[in-house]
């Protein structure tokens, strides 16, 4: 996907993020996104385009609901490294997000019971909350660890 980015896509990425090299499905259609991962876990990120948009040049609130689903659904990736589906999302708009706006996301593990997590997650533009909510995910499988991943950190500590 990073090939076929404009110019626009990939100016002023704030630093620590890299794109989420997604090349098929539904993240392609509605990216490009971006992921940064620090001590606490990961969040992703996107930048307002045109596409994102509703008749009020605003952000479509489904842009907004995929995207939580993804940024909130991240915190199991990170804990497990294990496909996961949704199995609920539970949204509050608090704000809009305007065009050219940079949008980050993020979810906090609160509970885990027999490969069933229930996160707790917000969407912000700067200072600004743009939705807060929370999910309930089921993982539904291993897969292999990505960077950032703490399977994968643990699997590069063992390496030396």
């Amino acid at each position: 996907m990073s090939d076929d980015l404009t110019e626009a896509q990939t100016a002023d990425i704030p630093p620590g993020y890299s794109i989420l090299n997604w090349t098929r499905g539904f993240g392609r259609q509605i990216g490009p996104l971006y992921e940064k991962h620090d001590d606490t876990g990961a969040t992703l990120a996107f930048r307002v385009e045109e596409h994102h948009t509703n008749g009020m040049a605003n952000c479509h609130g489904g842009m907004l609901m995929s995207f939580a689903d993804m940024a909130w659904g991240r915190v199991i990736s990170v804990a497990r490294s294990h496909y996961w589906v949704t199995v609920r999302l539970t949204c509050d708009f608090l704000s809009g997000a305007k065009l050219g706006e940079w949008i980050e996301g993020r979810a906090e593990l609160v509970a885990e019971e027999d490969d069933v997590f229930t996160v707790r997650g917000r969407i912000w533009a700067g200072d600004r909350v743009i939705m807060t909510g929370t999910g309930i995910f089921k993982a539904i499988g291993p897969r292999p660890p990505r960077p950032g991943e703490k399977a994968f950190v643990e699997m590069e500590t063992a390496r030396g």
